[in-house]
């Protein structure tokens, strides 16, 4: 699903590369969590496979494609294809929690017949299904976040990326929305999880990259966490 060769990023003015002599690969239906400090490089990963930046060198191919044949129109259209969940949930205030999840389905195209029941089911899936009719206003920091990944995943996206999804959360709220992942990997869509969360990552051992000043430090199929 994702394959990096020999990628490095940096960003002009700045005296250190944000990512160096990046190799990887990722399979598809993988569970991988993404770690580091701040400033490690994982949102600058993150950025990379959105194409939101172009690698200073290597190759990163995504599903078998080279992003770098991906201009204009078919990046966005490679972005529309992808799932992606931040820190800060992005939800549109003035709609509801119903309107939210299907604000993705028209962006993608998706025709409008087929919305509510695409998002009445993304919405079961997450516990949602009740709060339809909500605004995000009345919504715990937790129900928030998981509106936010049933935007990602209404689409049924083959990747799902996540940049720190539970870093405004409990540890209670934040096992809870690792737990939504993990049943929706199992559904068949690779997960790519960057977090500093220690705890999080040693509930749920899952295969672990380690990231440190923009270098692949480790990668443990077993999970952990070592910075």
């Amino acid at each position: 699903m994702i394959q990096l060769h020999h990628v490095g990023l940096h960003y002009r003015g700045m005296p250190t590369s944000a990512l160096e002599d990046l190799n990887l690969q990722i399979n598809k239906g993988e569970f991988v969590y993404l770690i580091g400090h701040s400033g490690a490089g994982k949102s600058s990963l993150l950025s990379l496979l959105l194409k939101r930046e172009v690698p200073s060198s290597g190759e990163i191919y995504v599903a078998g494609e080279p992003l770098k044949r991906y201009k204009g129109g078919r990046t966005a259209l490679h972005r529309r294809r992808l799932g992606m969940v931040f820190q800060d949930n992005l939800l549109l205030p003035n709609l509801t929690v119903y309107d939210n999840v299907a604000f993705a389905l028209r962006v993608k195209g998706t025709p409008i017949r087929e919305w509510k029941s695409k998002v009445l089911a993304t919405l079961a899936l997450v516990g949602l299904e009740t709060r339809a009719n909500s605004f995000p206003r009345q919504l715990s920091q937790g129900e928030q976040q998981r509106v936010a990944i049933a935007r990602a995943v209404v689409g049924d996206p083959p990747l799902l990326l996540l940049d720190e999804p539970t870093g405004n959360l409990d540890f209670e709220n934040a096992l809870e929305i690792v737990k939504l992942v993990q049943s929706i990997n199992l559904r068949g869509t690779t997960i790519l999880f960057a977090t500093h969360a220690r705890e999080i990552v040693e509930a749920q051992r899952q295969r672990t990259l380690t990231l440190r000043g923009g270098k692949l430090v480790r990668d443990q199929p077993l999970g952990g966490y070592a910075l």
